[in-house]
């Protein structure tokens, strides 16, 4: 285990980190017992999919904060994070990754993430873009409220707008035309191949 470094400075104030997980936190404190298995728009990924994949994201946090590599973090979180309790899980998670980011100069650090070494903030940024798409998916998988909160979209619309067409990764559908006067969750939701239509 990496030892923790001296951290140097507060986290960015700019970064809604703290309500993007709050945001999605909600949404999977609303999921039904027979909803776990509903689809979402996430290609091939239900309900339970969805928030697996968040709760193993908030499960890296910590020990990537401390100077841990993918190596020698291997095979930890892979697979099913969730057992018995999903929600217990995802709050656990949650709650740990909070703390690691509050902690002064979390976003000074370097990370090393799968494709290089980030500043901790481009970590912080990613992650929190990442809770923000998804907490739509899963609002929309388990047919909840999915307007978004506004400081929450457009932090992400800004990520997205920066990241150019995502659609070379794989991981997301071409973008989407909107009208010129479109909203910006629906600009936002359009970079990644969504829409807000029922």
């Amino acid at each position: 285990m990496a030892q923790r470094r001296q951290h140097q400075r507060a986290a960015e104030p700019g970064t809604p980190y703290p309500e993007a997980l709050a945001a999605f936190g909600e949404r999977v404190r609303l999921i039904a017992p027979d909803q776990w298995d509903a689809p979402t728009p996430c290609a091939d990924w239900s309900v339970r999919d969805l928030v697996n994949h968040l709760t193993g994201e908030q499960l890296w946090i910590p020990e990537l904060l401390t100077g841990a590599t993918i190596s020698e973090v291997g095979s930890r979180f892979d697979g099913d994070v969730l057992g018995d309790d999903p929600v217990a899980a995802w709050t656990g998670a949650a709650d740990a990754a909070r703390e690691a980011f509050a902690v002064p100069g979390a976003t000074a650090l370097t990370v090393h993430l799968s494709f290089g070494s980030v500043s901790g903030q481009y970590y912080l940024d990613q992650l929190t873009t990442d809770l923000v798409i998804h907490a739509w998916d899963l609002a929309k998988g388990i047919g909840r409220r999915t307007r978004l909160p506004a400081r929450l979209v457009d932090f992400a619309l800004g990520e997205f707008a920066g990241y150019g067409d995502l659609s070379g990764s794989g991981l997301f559908d071409p973008p989407l035309p909107v009208a010129d006067d479109a909203d910006p969750q629906t600009r936002m939701l359009a970079l990644t191949g969504r829409h807000d239509r029922p």
